[in-house]
């Protein structure tokens, strides 16, 4: 038989261990396995040409290793991210956005201030974490049943063509901001182009993510798209018939310009904080770990 002061220890030591293996967050709690993940989903019901999913017994916990990870950073080389998805709205909480203006086909004038209206359903608009080191770092929350995060716009030059075949470089933008703030409560949400837009063609977008910056979950596949987008002119003179604005057709504002230009005027081009990227492109607005000076004060390039 063990001395007492043994036993006590012995008895103490297990009790620790047991605690420790309740109370262990970095193992996985059996009752968070999802089956689904154990299926390729080629069984019945699959339809033709559907691809196999990737399955995993444990949700895919170790999905990273060896992998560099996005560890709440912006990896430009890419990563690999281990932060599960969240939480998942119902079909009658689900986002949808409108752009009120500018108004498709809309003639703005060159270099005026203008601003882009929107509205939102079902987001509970403000919500936003630090991108230089919380990006993806948590998953989508709700609050009352919707998603809690923000929304953007982006503004990209088409060149001189409104009905372009060829999509826009996603790394170059003309205005970008975050819209950090709730709004009128109702869903409406504004972002301010404050020295307005050089004579051209342009396509402004939403993109609404979720507080860490990531695009929004929707729980079915078939669905409405949670984002808008419109084009719009500027300094076309066109009274508002932008259709002539189209392959081949000269720049009113500048004669001897056609679609044939580069799809970025050369004022926008620049991918690291031109002072004509609206944007803030570079790592000095609020999200970009200091304060951007100047009439150009928004958030910085993140989802």
């Amino acid at each position: 038989m063990l001395p007492k002061h043994l036993f006590f220890a012995v008895v103490l030591k297990l009790a620790l261990a047991n605690n420790n293996n309740n109370n262990n967050k970095l193992a996985l709690n059996p009752n968070n396995v999802q089956t689904g993940s154990q299926s390729d989903g080629l069984g019945n019901g699959a339809q033709p040409g559907q691809t196999a999913s990737a399955t995993d017994d444990a949700n895919f916990i170790n999905f990273c290793e060896g992998k560099t990870l996005t560890n709440g950073l912006q990896q430009k080389g890419g990563s690999c991210n281990g932060i599960v998805m969240g939480d998942i709205p119902s079909t009658n909480n689900m986002i949808s956005t409108i752009i009120k203006s500018p108004q498709s086909g809309q003639d703005l004038q060159a270099n005026q201030a203008f601003t882009v209206d929107l509205q939102v359903q079902n987001l509970v608009a403000g919500s936003f974490t630090n991108a230089d080191s919380t990006y993806y770092a948590a998953p989508q929350a709700l609050k009352n049943g919707n998603i809690v995060g923000h929304t953007h716009v982006t503004i990209q030059s088409l060149g001189n063509d409104i009905n372009t075949q060829t999509p826009p470089d996603p790394t170059t933008f003309t205005f970008f901001k975050g819209i950090n703030d709730p709004g009128d409560g109702n869903g409406g949400l504004s972002a301010s182009v404050a020295s307005g837009l050089p004579a051209g063609v342009y396509r402004v977008c939403t993109m609404t993510s979720a507080s860490n910056h990531q695009p929004v979950l929707m729980p079915v596949a078939q669905r409405g798209a949670q984002d808008d987008c419109t084009k719009f002119t500027v300094g076309q003179g066109s009274g508002n018939n932008n259709n002539a604005v189209a392959s081949g057709t000269a720049n009113p504002a500048n004669p001897s310009s056609t679609s044939s230009s580069p799809q970025n005027t050369p004022a926008v081009n620049s991918k690291h904080g031109n002072k004509n990227n609206q944007g803030g492109q570079g790592r000095r607005g609020r999200g970009g770990g200091g304060r951007l000076k100047g009439r150009f004060a928004t958030r910085p390039f993140i989802a």
